[in-house]
């Protein structure tokens, strides 16, 4: 699937051909820190398959595991935009939110689902308002 994405203030965008079986949802920690929610949801992209206009600030982060990840973000407005290894980069983890057809790209797998808030499972019982009153 063709996509295409930018972050808030658009001084980043960025196009990519995305597989949508490659659609995930991450519970760790470090993704709710980084994404300042309950979980990130991120799709797939190859180096070959992803064109960006617009430099990127770049923060290394260092998981669990001791792997390094290059987490790219907007440097004027903060918005996470993706991430990959800090070395030869070949494949991107793109923010589905930064992604404008982000209603298509259904999640197939969650990871990390250790760290996955307890509430979630709640979200169909909770009071839900089309927009902020």
């Amino acid at each position: 699937m063709h996509i295409n994405g930018a972050c808030h203030c658009g001084k980043i965008t960025y196009e990519a051909e995305v597989d949508l079986n490659a659609v995930s949802m991450c519970h760790c920690t470090d993704c709710q820190t980084l994404s300042g929610t309950a979980f990130r949801t991120v799709v797939s992209a190859k180096k070959e398959d992803l064109k960006v206009t617009g430099e990127p600030k770049v923060y290394i982060k260092t998981a669990e595991s001791g792997n390094k990840r290059a987490q790219a973000f907007c440097p004027d407005c903060g918005t996470p935009l993706w991430a990959t290894t800090p070395t030869d980069q070949q494949t991107f983890g793109l923010r589905v939110g930064a992604i404008k057809q982000r209603d298509q790209l259904v999640p197939k797998r969650q990871v990390w689902a250790r760290s996955a808030q307890g509430w979630l499972s709640q979200l169909g019982s909770i009071t839900r308002l089309e927009k902020q009153q």
